[in-house]
């Protein structure tokens, strides 16, 4: 036993605080969730909950990387589905915007600059710069192979990686399109993003 729990009531605990955390951060975001709203549901102490994460910020980023591998399959799937370059870089874009704005756990990051930056404050410049290769390593396998086939073009595969990546940040700007305008917006720039590579 470590501080009074088996190491069976360990794991129980840090799932239950990882599945009671994504609920609440989902509903309320980082700076509404207090430590004792996560703890209660649990059945122990607010100090207690330092044993299992080191920070509120801790347990959302955890959280945070669990929802990154639950749905990267199927936002990388029509990158392997579409023999059509530009057919796959559309629908990937649509699926992963889909996902930014639909996802509450992650719009709450998204959308809310201040939670955006609690979570950043959590790695180093080191660390933030790896997590950025590691997300341009899941697109690159399938841009290095359309680059070689002459499918795409651009400086190199990794810079077009990051164009597409890009578009993604027009999310940021939906109010400042406008709502009554965004998805009209976001459709014609992955469409024209997607054409202007592959032409």
């Amino acid at each position: 036993m470590t501080n009074g729990f088996t190491q069976v009531e360990r794991e129980r605990i840090r799932e239950t605080l990882l599945a009671e955390g994504r609920d609440l951060f989902s509903r309320y975001g980082l700076k509404k969730t207090t430590i004792a709203d996560l703890t209660e549901p649990v059945g122990i102490a607010p100090s207690t909950f330092y044993q299992f994460f080191d920070s509120k910020e801790a347990l959302y980023v955890e959280i945070l990387q669990r929802e990154g591998e639950r749905l990267l399959p199927g936002v990388l799937a029509p990158l392997g589905e579409h023999d059509d370059p530009e057919a796959a870089i559309v629908a990937f874009l649509t699926g992963i915007m889909d996902v930014i704005e639909t996802n509450d756990l992650i719009r709450q990051v998204v959308f809310d600059p201040d939670e955006a930056a609690r979570l950043r404050a959590q790695f180093t410049d080191e660390e933030a710069a790896a997590r950025r290769e590691e997300k341009l390593a899941y697109l690159l396998p399938y841009i290095e192979a359309w680059y070689e086939a002459g499918a795409v073009w651009g400086p190199s595969p990794e810079v077009v990686a990051n164009a597409i990546r890009s578009v993604t940040l027009l999310s940021l700007h939906r109010e400042e399109l406008g709502e009554d305008r965004y998805d009209e917006t976001r459709d014609l720039v992955i469409r024209a993003v997607a054409k202007g590579l592959t032409s």
